[in-house]
């Protein structure tokens, strides 16, 4: 396929997210790049996603390899979805989302979820940074932490603990074990991020205190009072801080929580108002809980995952526009 590459819209530790054009129709995609020499992840990735089917996952449109400025470029396309991500969408409504929009995009999370886990995958870094929103509503994107369940699939060797410290269930914070009950943690952390519009955890001065927090503290983050009877039960289903006592996707999706939102709606705008900004202890929103997605070794000591936890980050911005240069691409043949 020839296609033009865009405007950079995202970056992660190795990659970087651009909008791309089809040369031919004119079709509109997303591409993550990374020299080819550093694309183990990213192949990875491409081998998971390149298997999915499900309205509410970001969907698959191919891979390449391209030679760029005398380097050797992995490529991953996928759906572009124009309105960014779930986290941009909390800033828009001034920092706090209502009760019936958050249903709604729980849901199609949870129906998301529910047919990765269905088929023995885990996504092992849900937030908001990694839902993408687009006219039919939220999809799950971003698995670069994914994994499969049934040891089967893998190719050798321990599975690597990989995701965003602020979302981490403790399990995983403790290097225990990460899989389907650690996305159903995220989740709840995700919806208290859209409930507050920032931090699951407070009070909180720096990443190691976080990670033990979350580890070893016997706390799961605060249920904001001010939500409904049924938001408070459906949150605390998601934060039981052992994994075997959590709620899956499929009980969760018949949790009176979620009884009214229809999914086959092509628009929210029913659901959506401003609401007052709520942001809970600033300064750590911006430099631990939007932390860059980290991978790191099973096998490690506990401070040693902690130290490497702290290292890294940054944020993605999915927004382009129009009239940005264009760089056309041509694969090389395979």
């Amino acid at each position: 396929m020839d296609w033009t590459r865009g405007q950079t819209i995202g970056h992660g530790s190795t990659a970087a997210v651009s909008v791309a054009k089809s040369r031919f129709s004119d079709e509109v995609f997303a591409v993550k790049s990374v020299e080819l020499s550093q694309s183990q992840l990213l192949q990875k990735e491409q081998k998971i996603l390149s298997q999915l089917s499900s309205s509410y996952v970001v969907s698959y449109k191919g891979y390449d390899v391209t030679k760029e400025n005398d380097k050797l470029m992995f490529n991953l396309m996928m759906e572009y979805m124009p309105d960014g991500t779930l986290s941009d969408e909390i800033r828009k409504q001034g920092g706090r989302i209502n009760e019936p929009l958050i249903g709604y995009y729980t849901k199609q999370i949870l129906k998301g979820l529910e047919y990765l886990h269905s088929g023995g995958i885990a996504h092992c870094d849900i937030k908001g940074q990694n839902i993408l929103l687009g006219k039919t509503g939220a999809k799950i994107a971003d698995f670069g932490c994914a994994r499969w369940i049934d040891p089967a699939e893998r190719d050798g060797g321990a599975e690597p603990i990989g995701g965003t410290p602020m979302f981490m269930a403790p399990e995983v914070a403790r290097g225990e074990e990460q899989g389907c009950p650690a996305d159903i943690w995220g989740l709840g952390c995700t919806i208290i991020e859209m409930v507050t519009g920032g931090s699951p955890w407070t009070n909180v001065t720096n990443a190691a205190s976080l990670l033990y927090k979350i580890a070893f503290s016997g706390q799961s983050p605060e249920i904001p009072k001010f939500l409904s009877l049924q938001a408070r039960d459906f949150l605390s289903k998601c934060l039981r801080r052992d994994p075997k006592e959590r709620w899956i996707a499929k009980q969760l999706l018949k949790h009176t929580f979620l009884e009214e939102f229809n999914l086959n709606s092509n628009s929210n705008q029913n659901f959506v108002t401003s609401s007052p900004t709520s942001i809970l202890d600033q300064d750590i929103w911006n430099s631990v809980e939007e932390s860059e997605t980290t991978i790191l070794q099973t096998g490690s000591s506990p401070l040693q995952r902690v130290r490497e936890l702290c290292s890294n980050s940054g944020e993605l911005n999915w927004r382009w526009n129009d009239d940005e240069r264009w760089i056309t691409i041509r694969s090389s043949n395979r």
